[in-house]
This record gives C-alpha cells, sequence and structure tokens, in this order.
C-alpha cells in the first residue's frame, strides 16, 4: 500500500460573499455557549455543532472564522474535526448512513450489510452518490452492541439490521 501525499500547503480555501458566522451565531456563542466553559477552548465543539447544523458540514474557511471568534489556532480546530466522526469537512448527501464496525457488529455481520450498502447504492464508504442523496459511512462503535449489527440512519438508530430491513429503509428514503 502506498500513501497519497496531498500538497495542502497551497490549497485556496476562498473566501464565502458571506461568512459562516454570522451575526447571529457569533453573538449566540459569546453569549450562550462561552459562558459555560472556563476557557473559550471549551466552546469549541458545540460550536462546531452549530456551524454543521446550518451548512451540513464544517467547511475550511468556517474552521478559520471559529478559530478567530474563540481566540484559538485554526489548526486546533482541524484537529477536532478530523479527530471525531460526527463532524464534515466536505459535503455530504441528504441522507448519511453510518454503519457500525465494533467487535460486536463485525461478529453479527456488519461487512455483509456493508457490502449490500455499497452494491445498492453504488459508492464506497466515506463517499456520496452522484445525485448528493447518500453518504456512506463505517464508524467505530455506536454503543448498542446488545442489539448488533446496527447504524445510525441520520439521527436515528437502527438495531438488529437485516439487508431486507435496510432496503426498506433506503426505499422509504429514495421515495421522499
Amino acid at each position: 500500500m502506498a500513501w497519497t501525499i496531498t500538497d495542502r500547503a497551497s490549497v485556496d480555501i476562498g473566501t464565502p460573499a458571506t461568512p459562516y458566522i454570522d451575526d447571529a451565531l457569533r453573538t449566540h456563542v459569546i453569549d450562550v455557549l462561552m459562558p459555560r466553559y472556563e476557557t473559550p477552548l471549551g466552546a469549541l465543539m458545540e460550536t462546531l455543532h452549530e456551524v454543521q447544523h446550518r451548512h451540513g458540514h464544517v467547511p475550511y474557511q468556517a474552521m478559520v472564522e471559529v478559530a478567530d471568534l474563540l481566540g484559538i489556532a485554526p489548526s486546533q480546530v482541524l484537529d477536532v474535526v478530523s479527530f471525531y466522526e460526527e463532524y464534515h469537512a466536505e459535503p455530504v448527501g441528504e441522507h448519511v448512513i453510518a454503519v457500525c464496525q465494533s467487535i460486536a457488529c463485525e461478529v453479527c455481520g456488519h461487512q455483509a450489510i456493508l457490502d449490500h450498502l455499497k452494491s445498492r447504492l453504488d459508492i464506497g464508504v466515506h463517499e456520496t452518490s452522484e445525485d448528493g442523496k447518500f453518504t456512506l459511512l463505517a464508524l467505530e462503535c455506536l454503543g448498542s452492541c446488545d442489539t448488533a449489527p446496527c447504524a445510525l440512519v441520520g439521527d436515528r438508530r437502527c438495531d438488529n439490521l437485516t439487508i431486507s430491513a435496510l432496503d426498506e429503509i433506503i426505499d422509504e428514503l429514495e421515495a421522499q
């Protein structure tokens, strides 16, 4: 296996016409979130959740704006976004399906679930369908070992998954 190197030092992240941190969000972070914590860094994850909730992901320019608002280095923001699986630096599909791949789900057949999803949606793990409807993720643990295999479909946890149950879920989402 070879590592692919990407030169990010010269990547232009662009600046949107309107900032990701608008006046309302800035006020919310300063007046509501930051007072909950001893230091501004404590409000980082909640601020990132707010940005992602509003924009669907946390673009690189938004990370710079969050860093400026909290008075921290942009690298600290990027470290958090890239470490935690619930944050997305790139746009995701309208429906995100995240299959648990913990040891319990592995033993109970998560690979068959993933393989079926890859085939049915014609995408790989951590990819989005061409129509932008679905993104497929694999997560380390959803904390539901007694109901393995399981997955998150949006914010809804689906337990004791079977391929037929999964097909019903996808049919329902495609009909929306």
